[in-house]
């Protein structure tokens, strides 16, 4: 059971919660595949191919363990090494990923998140706390945030409560008086779990919950959640 009444700060995955993520990495990657077919062909081709194009993430993510949490440097460094395996010019790997992360930030909002944010923004420090790559100054949503944590910045990402515990801290707040709100289930929820946080679970798809430990709340959208906080207003 949620309690409202000693929430003073809140931390808000982004990906699938604020946004639907997938249309924009397929986006994102249309921009890319579009790009190198001007400016280097062959590569162009290799992608084209979904085995070849995972394969060579993989040999990134197993060669480079370090680079495990940093989504950007792990899509670098595969763009690079395809270059680099179709003879073309490896250092255009920077300017490509540009290219894809531009067109990463061009998300599209669910219909409740801007409202959500005007509402919790204006109550509570909100920290974002994400294991993607995306960049809340780029989508022009920072004024609703007091800090951004990502897993490849800090080194680390959920479910470790590591990073839970980076947001609390960034905002001065002790585990137990933070509402984490997310839509995974194990990275979001079990995760703030296990670092003391009180939890939402945003289940926009009504998926079943299948662990032992449950979410002190589970809503359907932000907005509901944000109706729990008024009533709890309303009746204070």
């Amino acid at each position: 059971m949620l309690d409202l009444t000693i929430i003073k700060a809140i931390t808000l995955d982004l990906d699938d919660t604020l946004w639907p993520v997938w249309p924009v990495i397929e986006r994102a990657e249309a921009a890319l595949d579009e790009w190198l077919g001007r400016h280097a062909p062959m590569t162009a081709a290799l992608f084209a191919n979904p085995t070849a194009r995972h394969d060579i993430r993989e040999q990134v993510v197993r060669t480079r363990p370090e680079l495990r949490h940093n989504l950007s440097a792990i899509r670098r460094e595969a763009i690079r090494l395809a270059l680099y395996r179709s003879k073309e010019n490896p250092l255009l790997a920077d300017e490509a990923f540009e290219v894809f992360f531009a067109a990463r930030h061009e998300v599209t909002l669910f219909d409740d998140a801007m409202l959500a944010l005007e509402f919790f923004s204006a109550r509570f420090p909100v920290v974002a706390l994400s294991n993607g790559n995306a960049d809340i100054g780029r989508i022009g949503l920072s004024p609703y945030f007091r800090a951004a944590i990502s897993a490849q910045e800090f080194g680390v990402g959920k479910p470790d409560p590591r990073i839970f515990l980076a947001a609390a801290g960034a905002v001065d707040v002790h585990p137990y008086n933070v509402l984490h709100v997310g839509d995974d289930a194990t990275l979001d929820v079990l995760g703030a779990l296990n670092a003391g946080m009180q939890t939402a679970w945003v289940n926009r798809a009504d998926h079943l919950w299948t662990h032992e430990s449950s979410p002190h709340e589970t809503v359907t959208s932000l907005t509901e959640l944000c109706d729990l906080f008024r009533l709890a207003e309303e009746k204070s």
